[in-house]
């Protein structure tokens, strides 16, 4: 069991970390510090939110603290005031950060999402499925998936498009529920879904904790079991900073899957390269450089028959 002087080095640690994190910074840092030295769970800090009359949820502080997002509307800011009071902080110390942070360009580049970040967002995805009724398996199976990404000018994610061919493995299947999760600092309400080929748009919903949006693509028809369809449909996005990679996880082992990231001639990473991953939780595998094409500043990779796991690409700006 830890003594009591253990317990004092860690306090006095804790102290010393938050207070260099309040003069030198970042934001989430200092925030991060602040809640250890005091010794709160995120629950906790707010519940004490909540009485001081702001509303925020656990995963929105969570990201604060990680760096993923940054509070910016008026009622997030109301919060970080309420924070200097909940966690003993001198006046203005967070806001002071947050203002700096907007001072400097290099602060806005988002951090890569963390696993716990995608354990977050699956939890959501679960939630936002059961809102429009539809299960985890779909009843459709992959023989074929190719996913064209577009790279800004601003160097965002500013959309992609969806080619899929599947097969029914029961009667009456009669849409397919189209996921997109952004990068940190994305804003999932500003998102768009565009039917481009044999289908039609349906509900829509989304997370803005998490940057997960869903929606419902229509098909015409009913399918059976063993029947096949095409369907085409692109997501707009553009909403977050600089983005570094795009991931795609699979579930069951499927079928072809062709991902091609397409940059903006006016924003062309340094380099590319693929990777994979046995589950989101697992170290990266099988790193592989891709060399831009020349006249359309494209890089891409082909999985002939997917297996369970992730896959993506990734690049670098300088």
């Amino acid at each position: 069991m830890p003594n009591a002087t253990q317990h004092a080095d860690v306090a006095t640690v804790a102290t010393a970390e938050l207070d260099s994190a309040l003069r030198g910074g970042p934001f989430h840092v200092a925030l991060r510090a602040a809640i250890a030295a005091r010794g709160l769970p995120l629950q906790r800090v707010q519940h004490h939110l909540s009485r001081h009359g702001v509303k925020v949820g656990v995963t929105s502080l969570s990201y604060w603290q990680q760096g993923a997002r940054r509070p910016q509307r008026p009622e997030s800011l109301r919060a970080v005031r309420a924070l200097e009071e909940i966690l003993q902080l001198p006046q203005e110390s967070l806001i002071r950060l947050l203002t700096q942070a907007d001072e400097d360009p290099a602060s806005h580049r988002p951090a890569a999402r963390s696993y716990r970040s995608l354990v977050e967002a699956s939890g959501v995805l679960e939630q936002l499925l059961a809102e429009l009724d539809s299960p985890l398996d779909g009843g459709l199976h992959t023989l074929g998936h190719h996913e064209r990404v577009r790279i800004g000018a601003r160097r965002e994610l500013a959309g992609r498009e969806s080619h899929h061919i599947v097969r029914a493995h029961r009667d009456g299947v009669d849409r397919f529920v189209a996921v997109h999760h952004g990068d940190p600092g994305c804003a999932p309400e500003r998102m768009s879904v565009h039917a481009l080929e044999n289908c039609r748009t349906g509900r829509v919903r989304s997370d803005h904790d998490t940057g997960v949006f869903v929606a419902e693509l229509l098909f015409d028809t009913r399918l059976r079991a063993g029947d096949t369809f095409l369907f085409r449909y692109g997501v707009e996005d553009g909403t977050a900073g600089a983005s570094r990679e795009y991931v795609r996880g699979f579930g069951p082992a499927g079928g072809q899957y062709a991902l091609q990231v397409r940059f903006d001639e006016n924003a062309l990473p340094v380099r590319c390269h693929r990777f994979a991953q046995h589950s989101a939780a697992a170290p990266r595998s099988g790193r592989q450089e891709l060399a831009l094409t020349g006249r359309h500043h494209s890089v891409h990779l082909v999985e002939p028959r997917v297996r369970s796991g992730v896959v993506g690409i990734g690049w670098d700006w300088e």
